[in-house]
């Protein structure tokens, strides 16, 4: 153990060499001490930085396995639907029958199962009236029978679509006189000289279009029934159409653009390069008129890409407010009059995402707030826009209020880059945007209805 040195025998010099030496000790223990700071302050913002990618790598490996595995809903709660119920229909219908045929007559009846009630068939269906009636309306006792009542049932039956030939026969008229000919003049068709009448072109487009059949599927359907329309004659019928409607779509684009209110959204699609034999993507943007406007229409507006440019040619000088997503596209119409609105559903989408990753307590807070909003406007649908109003800021403001403060508290304890961080960030950018539907109430809470509107073109281009 080293003794301690007497101060009192030590000079001035020795002391004063004695203290700058301890205070040389103390700089270096300070120096030593600041660096181990550090080095451990890096190390912890590295290990945070690890975990908040960790998180996020998980989040995202999350989402893509339910993307490709599981099912889509957004619903956290309910039975899921099963994907083949017709077939398993079909088959425990099948299996029932065969049991019931090889069951032996002295087996015991099994109980009856109670028959769902039939819904009756609608009565403007044309009903073909088929009579049963006895060979013999003579008793055996020798008496004639009378009639005394009946029993009816009534069965669906389908026939596949009938073509027939419309024979158009123009008498030819002369004056023996002066030898003056009178016809009649043709009437006007869609195609002139073709032999579609309206009613064959609106079937192909509605089958196009509507119920998503390629004209490759509509030649061999059509070659079924003994009728050869090739697949190029087919897409002239669908081309001289476009051209024949596009009046009416100027016309109802001008109806659509007098709404105050709009919803927007797009698609990919893809299109073939004339000349060359590859597919570049495309786009349809869709817009149409909210939930709550008396008109009920969609325009649809192709364009070869996705620059925002496109929905401002459509959009023209229109200013009101428009329900879309968070696509730059639109950002540069709301410098010019137009007022953003934003969707509610994918803020909730992001909440929803995280919670089905990692099932996150704050993701299902965050859900329980935006469902309680969407629950509110569940029973305000089918009110007038003053009373929905009305009804938003004395129910629907002051849970969006606690929902926002909750979200900025909540920011401030999750690191940055992690999934909650941007789940948060995405609603807290856009809050002022998300919440502007609670300022009118001729404005819907999300941009569901055009999504809704433009989810065909997916099943479409699928087909």
């Amino acid at each position: 153990m080293t003794s301690r040195p007497d101060l009192n025998a030590f000079s001035p010099e020795q002391l004063r060499a004695l203290a700058t030496e301890l205070f040389d000790g103390m700089e270096r223990k300070d120096r030593v001490l600041a660096q181990k700071d550090r080095t451990l302050s890096q190390q912890e913002q590295a290990i945070r930085h690890r975990d908040a990618v960790i998180e996020k790598q998980s989040h995202e490996l999350a989402l893509l396995k339910r993307h490709k595995f599981a099912r889509r809903s957004e619903q956290l709660k309910g039975v899921q639907g099963q994907l083949l119920d017709e077939l398993i229909d079909a088959d425990l219908a099948a299996m029932e029958a065969e049991l019931a045929e090889l069951r032996p007559a002295e087996a015991p009846a099994a109980p009856v199962k109670q028959q769902p009630k039939r819904a009756p068939l609608p009565p403007q269906l044309p009903r073909t009236l088929i009579h049963h009636e006895p060979e013999n309306t003579q008793c055996r006792c020798g008496c004639p029978l009378k009639r005394i009542g009946e029993d009816v049932s009534e069965k669906l039956d389908y026939v596949p679509g009938e073509f027939t030939v419309e024979r158009h026969i123009r008498g030819k008229w002369a004056c023996e006189q002066c030898e003056t000919l009178i016809q009649a003049p043709v009437p006007a068709q869609v195609i002139d000289k073709g032999i579609p009448t309206s009613g064959l072109l609106a079937q192909v487009l509605v089958a196009k279009y509507a119920d998503h059949l390629p004209l490759y599927r509509q030649e061999r359907i059509f070659g079924r029934a003994g009728l050869t329309i090739p697949r190029s004659t087919l897409a002239e019928w669908v081309g001289t159409c476009g051209v024949r409607l596009q009046p009416l779509v100027d016309a109802l684009r001008a109806q659509l653009l007098a709404q105050p209110v709009l919803h927007a959204d797009e698609t990919p699609v893809a299109m073939l390069a004339p000349g060359k034999k590859k597919t570049h993507r495309a786009y349809v943007w869709a817009y149409c008129s909210t939930p709550f406007a008396d008109l009920k229409a969609t325009v649809y507006d192709f364009a070869p890409g996705r620059a925002g440019e496109h929905a401002r040619a459509f959009l023209s000088d229109w200013q009101g407010k428009l329900v879309c997503d968070d696509y730059a596209g639109y950002k540069a119409g709301f410098g010019e009059g137009i007022t953003e609105i934003g969707c509610l559903a994918h803020a909730r989408r992001k909440f929803h995402d995280l919670h089905v990753a990692n099932k996150s307590e704050l993701a299902a807070q965050a859900l329980e707030s935006i469902g309680a909003l969407y629950g509110i406007e569940s029973e305000i649908k089918d009110l007038p826009d003053h009373d929905r109003q009305r009804l938003r800021n004395e129910k629907a403001r002051p849970i969006a209020d606690a929902l926002h403060q909750w979200m900025i508290a909540q920011r401030q304890k999750v690191p940055d880059g992690s999934g909650t961080a941007k789940a948060l960030d995405y609603s807290l950018k856009r809050w002022a945007a998300l919440t502007r539907y609670l300022d009118d109430g001729a404005v819907p809470i999300d941009n569901n209805r055009v999504e809704n509107q433009i989810r065909p073109w997916a099943l479409g281009r699928n087909n």
